[in-house]
C-alpha cells in the first residue's frame, strides 16, 4: 500500500496522538520499513539485499528485516553484534567499511564474518593476515554526480587500482568482486549504467590476470522522499536492470545491493517542539524559528542544506512567510536552513509541534551523545501489527472483567 500523499502512517499517527513523551524523538513505522524492503526486492529480484545498518540500527528495524530474510552491511564490530543479536548468521553480514583496524577484522572473522570491502593493497594485506580465506569486494571510486549527499575521494580506488587489487586477492586465494556507491539520494538514473560500463572493463582486465568477478555490489543510492522530487523505485529498478543487461548480459556472479536511506527514511517522523520564534532585526523579512532539535541532535544532513526535509505544523494551510530554521545549541553552526528559507505558517509559535518527515535515516545515528548537555535523540518503533495485538489484549481483558 502506497502512502506517498499521507503525512503519517496509521501506526505513527496513533503513536503521536496517544503518546506524551518529551521531544525531540523519532518514531519509526516498521510496517513501512517492510513495505519499502519488499518493493525493492520485487524490482531487483536477483539481488541479495544487504541493509546498510549505519542508516538506522534500531533493534526493531533489524528484527523486522531479519524476519524478512535480509542480509546486512555493517561498518564496525558493534554493528556486527547488533545483527548477531537479532539472529542473523555471519553469512548474512558483509563488513562494508573500507577502513578497519586489524583487530576489528580479526574480531569479525572470529564471529564467522567472511566478506569484507577494501579499496587498497594495505587493507588487503590486513585481510590476508588475520582473516585468510575470506572474500573481498574491491570498491571502485564514483564521482557521485547527481547525488544530494555525494561521497568523497575518501572511499574507493580508480579502475586500474581495482584491477590490481583484485588480481592480488585472487593470487592470495580469495574470492573477489567489485563494489561501488553512486552517492546517497542519487537522482540520476544514468549513474548505474555509467558505472557498470567501467566495471565491465575492470572485470575483463581482472579475468585476464586470473581474477574472476565472483560478486558485484551495486551499493545504495536509492532515495528517501524529501522536498526535491526523485524518480519512482520502479524507475530505478528498470534503470538498474537495463544497465546490467547491457554490460553483463550473461552474468554468473552474485549480485548485491546495500539500501539504507531508502529502507528507513520514509518510515520515520522526527517530532520537535518550537522553542522560540523571533526576528534578528526589525528589517528582516524572515523569522527565525528555533527547534529543540538541530544539527547536533540528528539533523546533521542539513549541513550545506544538502537534505531538505518536508515539514508539517499544526497551522498548515494558513498564511505563510519565510523562516530560517535553527537548532537549540550554543553553536553558531547549528542553523538548518538559512540560504534557502522555508515558507512556514505565520501562526507558528512557541510550544507548537513541528514534524520533520522522512527522518528515519541518518538522524539518531548522527545525534551527539551530550553536546551542550542535550540528551541523544530518542527513538521509538511502532507497527500496526503490535497495535492490533494490543487492542485484542484490551478487548480480552475487558471481556474477562465483565465475566467477573
Amino acid at each position: 500500500m502506497t502512502r506517498a500523499n499521507t503525512p503519517f502512517t496509521p501506526a505513527v499517527q496513533q503513536f503521536l496522538a496517544r503518546t506524551d513523551v518529551p521531544t525531540p524523538y523519532v518514531v519509526i513505522d516498521l510496517d513501512l520499513v517492510q513495505e519499502r524492503y519488499e518493493l525493492l526486492r520485487n524490482e531487483l529480484p536477483e539481488a541479495n539485499v544487504f541493509y546498510a545498518v549505519k542508516a538506522n540500527p534500531a533493534r526493531g528495524i533489524l528484527e523486522r528485516l531479519q524476519e524478512l530474510g535480509s542480509s546486512f552491511d555493517v561498518a564496525s564490530p558493534a554493528e556486527i553484534d547488533f545483527c548477531l543479536a537479532v539472529g542473523a548468521s555471519p553469512e548474512q553480514i558483509s563488513y562494508g567499511n573500507t577502513i578497519k583496524k586489524r583487530r576489528d577484522i580479526a574480531y569479525a572473522a572470529s564471529c564467522g564474518v567472511r566478506r569484507f570491502t577494501i579499496d587498497s593493497e594495505p587493507e588487503l594485506e590486513k585481510i590476508i593476515d588475520v582473516a585468510p580465506g575470506s572474500e573481498v569486494c574491491v570498491r571502485l571510486r564514483h564521482d557521485c554526480g547527481g547525488a544530494d549527499w555525494p561521497l568523497s575521494r575518501k572511499f574507493g580506488a580508480l579502475a586500474p587500482d581495482v584491477v590490481r587489487v583484485m588480481i592480488e586477492s585472487a593470487k592470495a586465494g580469495l574470492r573477489t568482486g567489485v563494489s561501488f556507491h553512486v552517492g546517497s539520494q542519487q537522482r540520476d538514473l544514468q549513474a548505474w549504467n555509467d558505472t557498470l560500463e567501467v566495471v565491465a572493463g575492470i572485470a575483463t582486465e581482472a579475468a585476464e590476470g586470473g581474477a574472476n568477478l565472483d560478486f558485484l555490489n551495486l551499493g545504495g543510492g536509492f532515495p528517501g522522499t524529501y522536498v526535491d522530487a526523485t524518480p519512482t523505485i520502479p524507475a530505478y529498478g528498470a534503470a538498474v536492470r537495463s544497465a546490467l543487461d547491457t554490460w553483463f548480459p550473461n552474468r554468473n556472479f552474485e549480485l548485491m545491493i546495500e539500501p539504507g536511506r531508502y529502507t528507513v527514511a520514509d518510515a520515520g517522523v522526527l517530532r520537535s517542539e518550537v522553542v522560540l520564534v523571533s526576528r534578528r532585526s526589525p528589517l528582516d523579512e524572515a523569522r527565525w524559528v528555533y527547534l529543540d532539535c538541530g544539527k547536533f541532535h540528528g539533523l546533521a544532513e542539513t549541513m550545506d542544506e544538502a537534505i531538505r526535509y518536508r515539514l508539517r505544523t499544526p497551522h498548515d494551510g494558513g498564511a505563510t512567510g519565510p523562516a530560517v530554521l535553527a537548532g537549540p545549541s550554543c553553536d553558531s553552526a547549528d542553523v538548518l536552513y538559512e540560504k534557502n528559507a522555508y515558507e512556514l505558517p505565520l501562526a507558528l509559535e512557541e510550544g507548537d509541534m513541528l514534524d520533520i518527515l522522512s527522518a528515519g535515516a541518518y538522524t539518531t545515528t548522527y545525534s551527539s551523545v551530550g553536546f551542550n548537555g542535550f540528551a541523544p535523540l530518542a527513538e521509538y518503533t511502532v507497527s500496526m501489527r503490535d497495535s492490533l495485538v494490543a487492542e485484542l489484549a484490551d478487548e480480552l481483558a475487558g471481556d474477562l472483567a465483565d465475566q467477573h
